[in-house]
């Protein structure tokens, strides 16, 4: 049987993205293949011939690798962890999955573009990354076009979902504790919901996709309109929003401060076209307070 392998399937977009794919073979939507899921505990992308070793031995016709290390701030302070995670780990997998013949899918993120184009960024434009996360994925992206061309390079950013920590639950967490929240309101992307996702994952699957995609919910906002709107939403009354700067949180690394996604290329070639962020927002949250 033939078998579509997710790594970083315990991850908040992992263990929506193996649902969906699940799903659709109950759907009969993708035909005849096999969903597998691993996480660091069944392979360490790190370790090369391990990594090697794994694939081989499973034999997949795609292999999806989600696995990250998604802490940006984290990132600047541990620069060759981030490397060898989001640059060498794509890197061994796509070495792993060219000996099998499976087609890759990666993850990526806006990060690579340093926000001074201020319109949505084209699959064509030159990525120009200003923190270290974002040249971590954008080396992981360059290693994988230069594996071969049966890949297939998702960029998307500000991402939320059931599993794990997120900005939204973060919001509901501190509004459960403080009258006064302060959100950064110079920053400028697109909420996508790890659902909304993962089933444009499958879409460009299904449609024997390759090159690299914008993937995000449509409309753009700062944190600070998305905060809000998360309160809205929730209907939490007396608690102020506060806008602030970047500048003012004293991050370590730098981010675009406009990174917005185009994704017309995602429906000229699927018809598929993501919900507005706000519709998508009001389903997770629909789910998460009827918990």
């Amino acid at each position: 049987m033939k078998r579509i392998l997710v790594i970083g399937a315990k991850g908040m977009l992992g263990r929506d993205l193996v649902t969906v794919l699940q799903t659709s073979q109950r759907d009969d939507s993708v035909e005849g293949f096999e969903i597998i899921g691993w996480d660091v505990d069944e392979i360490d992308i790190r370790q090369e011939t391990s990594t090697l070793t794994r694939i081989k031995s499973l034999r997949p016709s795609i292999v999806i690798n989600v696995a990250a290390y998604t802490d940006v701030d984290g990132c600047e302070k541990n620069r060759d962890q981030a490397f060898q995670v989001n640059a060498e780990g794509m890197k061994h997998v796509a070495t792993g999955a060219k000996a099998c013949g499976a087609k890759v899918v990666y993850l990526s993120t806006d990060y690579v573009f340093d926000g001074k184009k201020k319109e949505p960024y084209l699959e064509t434009d030159l990525p120009n990354p200003l923190n270290v996360y974002g040249q971590t994925k954008l080396k992981g992206e360059q290693y994988l076009q230069e594996w071969g061309e049966d890949y297939l390079i998702i960029r998307t950013q500000w991402l939320y979902g059931r599993h794990g920590k997120n900005f939204v639950s973060s919001v509901l967490r501190q509004a459960r504790e403080k009258q006064v929240l302060t959100i950064v309101d110079d920053q400028t992307g697109s909420p996508t919901y790890t659902i909304d996702l993962s089933n444009a994952i499958l879409t460009l699957i299904q449609h024997d996709s390759r090159g690299i995609f914008h993937v995000v919910n449509q409309r753009a906002c700062t944190w600070y309109t998305f905060g809000q709107t998360i309160l809205n939403l929730s209907k939490i009354e007396g608690v102020k929003v506060i806008p602030i700067s970047s500048e003012s949180l004293g991050r370590q690394a730098v981010r675009p401060s406009y990174s917005v996604l185009d994704t017309q290329k995602l429906e000229r070639e699927t018809g598929m076209r993501l919900r507005h962020w706000s519709e998508a927002l009001k389903d997770y949250l629909g789910e998460v307070n009827s918990r």
